[in-house]
């Protein structure tokens, strides 16, 4: 497992190994008096340094035997579009931009409804044996495949049905992952001039830095770095003086659905330009102020040394939280999914990432490497709602039908959970936030806005409390978008790879009537459905969120049942459990998931349940009329949650099934598709910006 090769390292390695068992002991038995959040990062940087030094090392070492020789896609094929040699770092930025998206932020803020210590452990562990081995082994296999998708792999490692499966299923999960991703960007930049402003400036800056570094001064990498960073900080700079401008901020305060044309727009521009010209520096960019905040914010937390005051478990781990329903097994493990394991990801390290990729050895730096530094940012999300007092927590998430519409009724029911809370401190904290209310602001952003802003204030001057919570707002919507415009070009990949199928010219990336054909379909097809969530009156995000959190599990479960085939097909069975044993837990974790959002009689929970009972109501005439006036259009969504639940579930077992019927049959000696591995090349790259 290439252990340490001097005592000194021996003793250093051992000591990180005492303090992080050290750490993660006192945050998991640790009960009474309040647990200091600087035990989570040191839990966090002891649990990922270890893994990454030795668990990544073995897997690249003798699982996946990455050779530093052999060409990879983006040399091999380099169309100047979509196949671009690019700088690891640049690469490394991408891909950490294109995989952190809106699920470390918003799925740790709501999973801490169950206290700090369930999402907090599966955070650190799953990340470690689960998250971070599916980034990396997706990204190798495509690498090894000429950058094919996570659907096109199934079909020609699986076979048709095991194939098919994945290809149609993958495709529809990202077409909701996508319109969820959009739903949530269009949510916290919605009428936050500060936040749009600077999401804006963003673009022509990418352009800039893309042209300077393909054209102006090739190969320039840190020359483009410092300008880019600089103009990135003078956009956030601004966007604070637009926001303050009585003039221009009417420019930039839009209504949701004015931003969500803007972000379909956005995301078709992103999926057909040359990826050197727009996407891959605006990702890029777009990390140093992810990178940056996450940094600053850990800092913040080290200097302040803020206690924990939620519970490490609360009442509501049985299923009666007010934020969410379900019972701690299985939600807590759907809740939190980007951070410690997300299919999504697989779908990045199989469509943009290997295409730019330009040596196998740094694979294991992009594809586990980034997924720690993701649930790093998941850790910091979790820190930053547990610091707040549970009363404000919960008076922020809860929406109102659950405590009720009036401030009074709110704090009554809140603090009859034993959380206390009172409208004079809400409405104080709203004021300093620079808010009308900060009740009943469900969906996880805007508490874990208040939560970082309580920490920078505490740490960087208290009067700028209005300034930071924008900010924060602002550095949500960078954080998500992203991955939206990552997640639109891999879209329109796998759409080529599933019509290939049918007529061979469409799976041709450098056709350009191709590309503007599946680029156009998925755009509409996610941009439907953030229209619809963008129109909802309850925003969206309640009714979606759960199945986002199962579809995205379950895309990660056909992403390993993948894996897992290669791998013993290659001959590697003993080395299956990698893989396999994160499979396992998945596939229970979200076929149990699936049942109880199908079958639950529990309105909070059943999706069919939640439909038929609003039906009833509308039939029975005593729906409020504002209720009732939508109210068909919600029992359409919450219906169309519980089919699509249903057919992605048939659609992972399909895989699953498939692949193991697939094993056997190799392991019994029987003919079975031959592994599609490309033939080695020996590479040819030798610039020093290449490969450094």
């Amino acid at each position: 497992m290439n252990m340490p090769k001097t005592l000194p390292a021996l003793i250093m390695w051992l000591l990180i190994a005492v303090l992080g068992a050290s750490a993660v002991g006192g945050i998991a038995l640790h009960r009474g008096e309040a647990i200091n959040a600087t035990w989570f990062i040191v839990a966090a940087l002891c649990v990922y340094a270890i893994g990454y030094r030795f668990y990544s090392a073995w897997i690249a070492a003798k699982v996946l035997v990455l050779d530093d020789t052999r060409a990879t896609p983006a040399e091999c094929i380099n169309d100047g579009r979509d196949f671009v040699p690019t700088n690891r770092w640049i690469v490394f930025g991408h891909h950490f931009a294109a995989i952190a998206g809106p699920g470390p932020l918003v799925g740790p803020t709501l999973a801490a409804q169950f206290g700090y210590l369930p999402g907090t452990l599966w955070i650190l562990f799953g990340a470690v044996l689960g998250g971070c081995v599916q980034d990396m082994v997706t990204l190798f296999f495509s690498t090894r495949r000429n950058a094919r998708s996570l659907g096109q792999m199934a079909r020609d490692e699986l076979g048709a049905i095991g194939g098919a499966a994945a290809l149609i299923g993958t495709l529809l999960i990202m077409v909701i992952l996508i319109a969820v991703l959009g739903l949530v960007i269009v949510n916290a930049m919605k009428h936050s001039p500060w936040a749009t402003s600077t999401v804006f400036a963003t673009i022509p800056i990418a352009v800039l830095i893309g042209l300077y570094l393909r054209h102006i001064r090739p190969g320039r990498v840190l020359e483009a770095t410092l300008i880019g960073v600089a103009l990135l900080l003078f956009a956030v700079v601004g966007g604070g003086w637009i926001d303050h401008s009585e003039t221009l901020r009417g420019y930039f305060d839009m209504e949701g659905l004015t931003l969500a044309w803007f972000v379909i727009g956005y995301g078709f521009l992103a999926a057909i330009l040359p990826v050197w010209l727009l996407l891959a520096p605006r990702d890029y960019l777009s990390t140093f102020m992810k990178l940056g905040t996450v940094m600053l914010l850990a800092i913040a937390i080290v200097m302040l040394r803020p206690d924990i005051k939620m519970p490490a478990l609360t009442q509501f781990i049985d299923g009666s939280g007010p934020i969410f329903g379900g019972a701690l097994f299985p939600f807590v493990f759907i809740t939190v999914a980007c951070g410690a394991v997300s299919g999504f990801h697989s779908l990045i390290a199989s469509g943009t990432t290997p295409k730019l990729i330009c040596n196998e050895r740094d694979i294991r730096m992009i594809g586990y490497g980034g997924m720690l530094l993701e649930s790093f940012v998941a850790i910091m999300a979790m820190i930053a709602a547990t610091v707040l007092d549970p009363g404000v927590y919960f008076a922020i998430n809860s929406p109102a039908g659950i405590v009720g519409k009036e401030a009074v009724d709110a704090v009554a029911k809140i603090s009859s959970w034993g959380f206390a809370v009172t409208v004079e401190q809400m409405n104080e904290l709203a004021r300093q936030m620079g808010e009308a209310t900060l009740f009943a602001r469900t969906g996880g952003a805007p508490s874990l806005a208040v939560g970082m802003a309580s920490i920078f204030g505490s740490a960087f001057g208290q009067g700028l409390l209005a300034m930071w919570y924008h900010f924060a707002i602002m550095f949500e919507a960078v954080f998500i978008l992203t991955t939206l415009d990552a997640g639109t070009r891999v879209g329109r990949f796998m759409l080529q790879d599933l019509l290939g199928n049918i007529w061979q010219p469409m799976g041709r990336t450098a056709w350009y009537p191709s590309v503007l054909i599946t680029s156009a379909v998925i755009v509409a097809a996610w941009g439907y459905y953030l229209y619809i969530g963008v129109i909802d009156p309850n925003g969206g995000v309640n009714i979606l969120w759960p199945l986002f959190g199962m579809s995205n599990q379950m895309l990660a479960g056909i992403a390993l049942s993948v894996a897992t085939g290669i791998l013993i097909k290659s001959g590697k069975l003993k080395y299956a459990w990698v893989t396999g044993v994160p499979l396992a837990w998945l596939v229970t974790v979200t076929t149990s998931a699936a049942w109880e959002k199908i079958m639950s009689t529990d309105v909070r929970i059943g999706f069919f349940a939640a439909a038929d009972d609003m039906a009833g109501k509308l039939a029975a005439g005593v729906l409020p009329p504002d209720k009732a006036a939508v109210a068909p259009q919600l029992i359409f969504n919450q219906q169309l949650d519980g089919w699509l639940t249903l057919f992605f579930v048939l659609v992972l077992w399909t895989v699953v099934l498939d692949m193991l019927r697939v094993c056997v049959r190799h392991m019994k000696g029987k003919p079975v598709l031959p592994v599609t591995e490309s033939p080695h090349t020996p590479s040819r790259l030798v610039e020093d910006w290449v490969r450094d």
